[in-house]
Formats: structure tokens, C-alpha cells, sequence
């Protein structure tokens, strides 16, 4: 209704479903309660022609779930159409996104046949999802060795980038006690 009335333009609602299922709620339009009912497209990814992906950058990431006889071939599209993208960033963000949807549907060999790893490994996207991982590892850590810590310093370790959260974790190990791990935060800066 805020879109509506801002922008005085018609809306559609759009679901999307990215895995393959027959469940009921897949084929459904319409969510009705008491007091709202909503109409919405439903697009099934499993059932759209995998061209309309290939051809647009920004849509390649959805490509791999797209209809197709030959998962081989399409991974192949895929890499083919990632690898044309001339700006870096660009190519290394939309090559982690293909990746992590390509893994909704394909075994990780299959995937890594196609797509270089170190392009997805260079992606903000795939760091991100990397320093959360390293960050709650080091968090149970810190936690099981030294008890509760304050939430300002766990918010100092939650700031560190992928590398410094990888260099405190061989840090922690000679760390006597929290104000050990305060100290060596203090040098960061």
C-alpha cells in the first residue's frame, strides 16, 4: 500500500520459488486471513527457460536453477557468461551468488568444474558469509575458555576482517586470559 500510494503506480507482488517442489503452497496464488487477502505471480525457477538468465548479469546467479536437460551444459553457459563480464567486482560478486544458488541444485564438484573457485572466493558476498562462520567459531572459543565476554569487545572481534578474525584465532591460543585478548585488539588499532 506505501508503494501504491507513493509512487501512484500498479504493483505486483511476486513469489519466488527456487527449489523444485510439489508442494501445494509452489502452485498457489493467493494468500487470504481474516482481514487481507494478497495475490501474488508465482514464478518457479525449475520451470523458466534458462536464456532469459544467461542473457542479463545481474539475473545469472538464478541461471543454475533454471529448467534444463543438461545440468553439465548449463553450468558451462553459466561460467561462459561470468567470465565475460569485464569489471572485476562485478564478475567476482555475480560468480559467489551463481555459486551459492548453483548449490541449491548441483553437487559442489559439479559446480567447481565450472566456476572458479578463486573468483568466488575474492566476493564480498562469499567473504561475508566466510568472517561470519570464522567469527562464530572463535566466539564459542573465546566463550568455552574465558566465560561471558563483554559485549563491547565482542563487537571490537565482530568488526575484524576475515584475515585479522584468522590471526586472532591462532593469537587466542596464547592468551592467558580476556585481558590478554583486549591487548592484542588494542595493537590492531
Amino acid at each position: 500500500m506505501r508503494l501504491k500510494r507513493q509512487y501512484r503506480k500498479p504493483i505486483t507482488q511476486v513469489v519466488i520459488f527456487l527449489q523444485e517442489t510439489d508442494d501445494e503452497v509452489a502452485f498457489t496464488t493467493e494468500y487470504t486471513d481474516e482481514m487481507t487477502t494478497h495475490r501474488y505471480r508465482v514464478v518457479r525457477l525449475w520451470e523458466q527457460d534458462a536464456a532469459q538468465f544467461l542473457n542479463n548479469p545481474a539475473l545469472l546467479p538464478f541461471a543454475p536453477l533454471a529448467r534444463t536437460d543438461s545440468p553439465s551444459s548449463l553450468l558451462s553457459q553459466v561460467a561462459q557468461s561470468v567470465a565475460k563480464i569485464s569489471n572485476r567486482v562485478e564478475r567476482q560478486n555475480i560468480a559467489g551468488c551463481t555459486e551459492i544458488f548453483a548449490g541449491l541444485r548441483f553437487t559442489k564438484d559439479l559446480i567447481r568444474q565450472f566456476l572458479r573457485e578463486d573468483i568466488m572466493q575474492e566476493s564480498v558476498i562469499y567473504q561475508d558469509i566466510l568472517q561470519k562462520g570464522e567469527f562464530k567459531l572463535l566466539y564459542r572459543q573465546l566463550n568455552r575458555r574465558f566465560g561471558e565476554i563483554d559485549t563491547s569487545t565482542i563487537e571490537r572481534i565482530r568488526a575484524l576482517s576475515t584475515e585479522q578474525l584468522e590471526a586472532l584465532g591462532e593469537a587466542f591460543l596464547d592468551f592467558a586470559s580476556v585481558d590478554d585478548l583486549v591487548t592484542w585488539l588494542d595493537q590492531l588499532q
